[in-house]
C-alpha cells in the first residue's frame, strides 16, 4: 500500500509519542521506554528537516536514485546528503543544520536492535532537545 506522505504532521506524531514514551514511570516501564522514545526523537527530527527541505523546494529524486537521496535518508547520512544537495530558499538554514556536530550525533537507525543499556539517557536527552528545535525550526517554515 502507498501511503500519502504528510511531513510536519508525522514528525510532530513521533515527537508526542516520543515525549509520552519517555514520561512513563510505571514499574518496569524505563529504561526500556526512554530507549525507544530516542529512537522516535531521531525520526521526529529527520521528518522536521525532511519538512523544511520541502519548504525549500526541493523534491525527492527519481525511485531509481533513492540511495542517493536526502528525503530517503536517516542520520547522520541525512545531513552529510544534505551538505551537497541542499538548495532553494532554506538552503542556508539546511546547510547550518547538516554541519551542526552536535544534532543526533550518536544517533542511528541500528540503534532499534541495540540492548537498552548500550543507549545512554545523556543521548536521548540530547536528542529531545534536538527534536524538538528542529520541530520549532519547522513550524516557522519560511
Amino acid at each position: 500500500m502507498a501511503y500519502r506522505q504528510d511531513l510536519s504532521n508525522a514528525a510532530k506524531r513521533h515527537l508526542r509519542a516520543a515525549n509520552e514514551l519517555c514520561g512513563l514511570t510505571a514499574a518496569g516501564c524505563q529504561p526500556g521506554c526512554k530507549a525507544v522514545a530516542g529512537y522516535l526523537f531521531g525520526l521526529s527530527g529527520e521528518l522536521a528537516v525532511k519538512a523544511m527541505m520541502q519548504d525549500s523546494g526541493m523534491v525527492p529524486l527519481a525511485p531509481d536514485r533513492r540511495r542517493e537521496d536526502p528525503f530517503y535518508a536517516h542520520f547522520p547520512d541525512l545531513k552529510s546528503r544534505l551538505l551537497d544537495t541542499a538548495k532553494g530558499r532554506r538552503s542556508g538554514e539546511l546547510r547550518k543544520l547538516a554541519e551542526m556536530s552536535m544534532l543526533f550525533q550518536n544517533w542511528d537507525t541500528e540503534m532499534r536492535y541495540a540492548p537498552t543499556a548500550d543507549i545512554e539517557d545523556s543521548w536521548v536527552s540530547a536528542w529531545r532537545m534536538s527534536a524538538h528545535d528542529l520541530a520549532n525550526r519547522m513550524d516557522t517554515l519560511g
